[in-house]
């Protein structure tokens, strides 16, 4: 039986690589929104993060973020992102294994 191939993709922050769905996409849509993607499928141009707390304050703190424009959107969205993850950061585990086994 084959194995199903495994998406890596690289964090910005710490450059490592990981499965994608270990890492959070923040993506500024062909409109020019800026939102934070669970699903790695939304459509646009993102940035992938890992889902660890001291990476999201990493990333506000060095500005690694800063070639965009929405430099500032997206400062904001890590901000939110953050305190959702503090907050319900059992529930993203839930989240995530859910997708994982399916």
């Amino acid at each position: 039986m084959k194995t199903k191939k495994i998406p890596m993709r690289s964090c910005v922050v710490t450059k490592e690589k990981y499965p994608k769905m270990e890492l959070v996409r923040i993506v500024r849509t062909p409109e020019n929104e800026v939102i934070v993607d669970l699903t790695g499928k939304a459509n646009g141009r993102g940035a992938y993060l890992k889902k660890d707390i001291t990476v999201i304050e990493k990333a506000q703190k060095t500005k690694v973020l800063n070639s965009n424009k929405e430099y500032k959107e997206y400062l904001s969205k890590l901000k939110a992102f953050n305190n959702t993850l503090l907050a319900s950061s059992s529930l993203l585990d839930e989240y995530i294994e859910e997708k994982v086994t399916i």
